[in-house]
């Protein structure tokens, strides 16, 4: 086995220069730990951005996908799959909507959502019907129809000419969204929880407005929950907490507890929008994808859930007595730290010499634990995050 500098050198040759990489190159993981090369320990708040929904290795999760790796590996969409099927039918149980399409990503995922909402109301209302309206500070994806759906300007460069048909409106700021809404307009989409954006909640009320002219005009209502989702929130759907049910909603990430898996989750308006040719994935619904996803949607009980509740808020009230800290936003555990003093990549920096991997979200420290995380565990990173701050280094 290679060491770490070995790794990097290897890496520095071959892979594209596309990531600022942290300093350490992980071998094994077990749990919320893994290990480097060097066989140092670290502790886990990042999840691979929240993919690792049950931590590193859980062994259901290995039993279930290596099994199907066995057996069937990949047969492609053309054939009928146990798999997939399952997974499917789990997904649409737990997310109370109508039927669904597997692909491999968020951003894929967020892809055909645009295309069902566009075919919506192109079906509906004819082809004018097509503009998107997004919210400042989201992120949907770096593919060239998520990157323009991004609200984010620094997204926005050298690779003109984006996509038409996508508008940005304000968070929780309704009149500014009314003002972006067109009789062009077929869908708004939205997180509930923006991640990438600072980890910052919709306002209660805002996501009210938004739903009530959504439902007014017939424009549909798109939830990624791309990480938001499958339990980090403390419930099924970070929508749940909002208590709306949008038209299209987006999965990915932790839904596959480290294998690339996505999913577009279609409401009544757009169950039957798309017909055979319209959309596809050569690896949509692969067998090993969706044997790891059903084992992950499996543990999503209410046990489950609760517990994601009850340490997100342990976590978030511990993080809040730490000098240092100005203010905590999230919901269960997806959870974003403003600092007072220290900048966030400064403290990424010294979390990771004192072995705790962590993320940062513009300019806010962000967590993202696995799901099964215990009290103990949070306790160990959150006192290595409380003493790089008392430090200052």
């Amino acid at each position: 086995m290679m060491n770490s500098e070995q790794i990097k050198q290897q890496e520095d040759r071959y892979v594209a220069n596309t990531y600022a990489r942290y300093d350490v190159a992980i071998v094994s993981g077990s749990g919320v730990r893994a290990k480097d090369a060097d066989g140092r320990e670290y502790i886990d708040f990042t999840s691979g951005i929240g993919v690792n929904s049950l931590g590193f290795c859980d062994p259901g999760w290995v039993k279930a996908v290596s099994d199907q790796a066995a057996t069937v590996q990949h047969i492609s969409n053309l054939f009928y799959t146990e798999p997939c099927t399952k997974a499917a039918r789990r997904l649409i149980e737990l997310i109370g909507l109508n039927n669904m399409f597997f692909g491999n990503s968020g951003a894929e995922a967020n892809e055909g959502a645009i295309k069902a909402a566009r075919k919506y109301s192109h079906m509906k209302y004819g082809p004018h019907r097509s503009e998107i309206v997004t919210l400042e500070g989201s992120f949907h994806g770096r593919t060239m129809a998520t990157i323009t759906a991004t609200g984010q300007d620094s997204f926005h460069k050298d690779y003109n000419p984006f996509l038409q048909g996508f508008s940005y409106a304000k968070m929780d700021d309704l009149d500014d969204l009314k003002s972006k809404i067109t009789d062009n307009t077929c869908a708004v989409m939205v997180e509930f929880v923006q991640g990438e954006g600072g980890v910052n909640p919709l306002d209660p009320a805002y996501v009210d407005g938004v739903a009530a002219i959504c439902a007014e005009s017939d424009i549909l209502l798109i939830a990624d929950e791309v990480q938001s989702g499958i339990g980090r929130t403390g419930k099924f759907m970070a929508y749940e907490h909002y208590g709306v049910t949008p038209d299209i909603v987006t999965v990915a990430k932790g839904i596959g507890g480290g294998l690339p898996i996505g999913a577009i989750v279609f409401g009544g308006k757009t169950k039957d929008g798309f017909a055979p040719g319209d959309h596809g994935s050569t690896y949509g619904g692969n067998p090993v994808a969706c044997a790891g996803a059903d084992y992950v949607l499996s543990r999503m009980d209410e046990g489950f859930l609760a517990n994601v509740h009850e340490v997100g808020d342990h976590m978030k009230e511990r993080l809040l007595t730490i000098p240092g800290v100005a203010d905590v936003t999230g919901i269960g555990l997806m959870i974003g730290i403003a600092l007072t003093d220290m900048k966030a990549p400064d403290v990424v920096k010294s979390c990771l010499d004192r072995g705790l991997l962590v993320l940062t979200a513009k300019d806010k420290l962000r967590l993202l634990p696995p799901l099964v995380i215990t009290k103990g565990e949070a306790d160990e990173g959150i006192d290595i995050i409380a003493d790089v701050l008392r430090r200052g280094k």
